[in-house]
């Protein structure tokens, strides 16, 4: 069954790069009108000329900061001006200030991956609500991580937020259906310059090995589990998909039981 969203507006945070731009790619490409946002106007410009490449929808951008909410009723605004509709939002922007135990975090940089993290996915989809997707319906995309289901001996800061995210994802659901649907996806290691120092060098290869699908994850495979969430899950809301390789279920090595 080939997935199509012609015809339907979708809106990608942190669209620039990596996972984000993974997403935007399988919308474009499946016939939908897609804006990215990302901070950096050169970084978007040289995304949507990459995108354009192979996209049957229209793929524009709108620099903004995912933190500030008058930038996101901007970037709201440009969007349907701009295509008529929004139809799709992606809450994919995320940041990492901060890498050790959770005890020692300062509150500058806590604050700040609260505020990119989770703070922001809440108030887009607030805005989203208020000037489309409330009254026509539409479905919203939050990306969290598979690190969310787990303790981090560096990152239990941020899978902290992400497994919020997890939670705001099927709170959300709960209260704004039916016009509007909300899932997650949670990634295991993805292959992004933004995880480059997860999976860099030997220590990927390692990490490939353990997973029962034996490699690491691209953009494309978080950008085609978002396609199907848009494009085909009509009756999906509140889950959490985790696209991980397997590695929430790849075999542990566990001491082997004693005879006797």
């Amino acid at each position: 069954m080939e997935l199509r969203l012609d015809g339907k507006t979708a809106l990608v945070t942190g669209g620039s790069a990596g996972i984000g731009k993974g997403i935007a790619k399988s919308f474009a490409d499946a016939g939908a009108n897609v804006m990215i946002t990302s901070r950096k106007a050169d970084k978007c410009e040289a995304a949507v000329a990459e995108l354009a490449e192979t996209a049957s929808g229209e793929v524009s951008y709108v620099a903004a900061h995912i933190g500030h909410l008058d930038q996101a009723e901007r970037v709201m605004g440009e969007t349907i001006e701009r295509f008529g509709s929004l139809d799709i939002l992606v809450n994919n922007a995320a940041t990492n200030p901060w890498a050790g135990p959770m005890v020692d975090c300062d509150i500058p940089r806590l604050d700040k991956t609260y505020e990119v993290n989770l703070r922001a996915p809440l108030q887009w989809t607030q805005i989203a609500r208020q000037m489309w997707m409330g009254e026509h319906g539409g479905s919203v995309i939050n990306i969290a991580s598979v690190g969310g289901h787990h303790t981090s001996e560096a990152l239990g800061v941020y899978c902290m937020f992400k497994d919020a995210l997890m939670h705001m994802t099927r709170q959300l659901a709960a209260e704004l259906g039916p016009k509007m649907r909300v899932n997650c996806i949670a990634p295991g290691l993805i292959r992004t310059d933004f995880a480059r120092v997860l999976w860099d060098g030997p220590r990927g290869q390692m990490i490939a090995d353990q997973l029962p699908m034996k490699r690491l994850g691209e953009p494309s495979d978080i950008g085609e589990a978002a396609l199907f969430l848009s494009a085909a899950g009509s009756w999906m809301t509140g889950h959490v998909m985790d696209i991980d390789g397997g590695e929430c279920v790849k075999i542990s090595g566990e001491l082997p039981l004693e005879e006797g």
